[in-house]
C-alpha cells in the first residue's frame, strides 16, 4: 500500500539530500512531501524532521513555521525519524547559545563535548566531524542488516544525554560515550546523518519506510 512520507521544512536542514536519500529507498507509488504544512504533517504516514544549525535558531524556526505542536503530536503518533538537530530538539535544555529551551519531549539536556585527548592520546577535535562508530544498545528494526559498530557520517559540536537511559538506542564515543541515537515506540532520532552515511545509512533509512511500529 502506498505511503506519504512528510521530511518536515523549517528551514535548518539539508532537505534535498535528506528527501532525495528517503525516494531512494521507497517503493513505487510512495510520495517524499518536503513541508511546514502542520496538517499534512500530521496526516502523512511517517514524518522525517531534519535539521542543521544552532539550537536557539533552530527552536526559532520551528515557532516561526508553527510546528511545535505538530512535531510533538507526530513524534508520539506515527513512526518518526529525528537527524541531527532532529534528535537534540527533542530533549529539554541545551547548553549552546548559553541555554536555550528544546521542545522537552524527554527529559534529558544537550552537552557541549568536553575536548582533550582520546583514549588512545590523540587531541579530540571539536566539531565531532567524519566517520564514527555506532553500537546499538539493543536490538530495533532500525538496526536490521546494520552490522553493531558500522561507521556513519557526523557533525555536532553538541550531544545528546537523555535523563532516561532506557531512550538511548546506540552510543558512540568521542571523549565521552554519548547517545548517537534513541528510541521510544514509534520514535527513532539519531545524532548522526544516514543520508551521508552510504550504505548503512541508506538501509537505515529502508528499514523506518518499511518500519512496521505494531509488530
Amino acid at each position: 500500500m502506498a505511503q506519504r512520507i512528510a521530511v518536515i521544512d523549517y528551514g535548518m536542514g539539508n532537505l534535498r539530500s535528506v528527501a532525495k536519500a528517503v525516494e531512494h529507498v521507497t517503493a513505487p507509488g510512495d510520495e517524499v512531501l518536503v513541508t511546514d504544512d502542520p496538517t499534512l504533517i500530521l496526516n502523512s504516514d511517517r514524518v522525517v524532521f531534519p535539521g542543521q544549525g544552532a539550537a536557539r535558531d533552530c527552536m526559532a524556526a520551528i515557532s516561526d513555521h508553527h510546528l511545535n505542536r505538530a512535531i510533538l503530536d507526530a513524534a508520539q503518533s506515527k513512526p518518526f525519524l529525528g537527524i541531527c538537530m532532529g534528535q537534540q530538539v527533542l530533549m529539554e535544555f541545551s547548553e549552546e547559545n548559553g541555554g536555550t529551551e528544546l521542545l522537552g519531549l524527554y527529559p534529558g539536556r544537550v552537552r557541549h563535548f568536553p575536548g582533550g585527548k582520546s583514549a588512545d592520546g590523540t587531541m579530540l577535535k571539536i566539531p565531532h566531524m567524519g566517520w564514527n562508530q555506532v553500537i546499538p544498545t539493543h536490538d530495533h528494526p532500525l538496526w536490521a542488516g546494520i552490522e553493531p559498530g558500522s561507521r556513519f557520517y557526523f557533525v555536532h559540536s553538541y550531544y545528546v544525554d537523555p535523563s532516561e537511559s532506557g531512550l538511548t538506542a546506540a552510543t558512540t564515543e568521542f571523549g565521552v560515550s554519548f547517545a548517537s541515537a534513541v528510541s521510544d515506540k514509534s520514535l527513532f532520532a539519531v545524532q548522526f546523518h544516514p543520508e551521508k552515511s552510504a550504505d548503512d545509512g541508506l538501509r537505515l533509512l529502508k528499514n523506518f519506510v518499511n518500519w512496521n511500529v505494531s509488530s
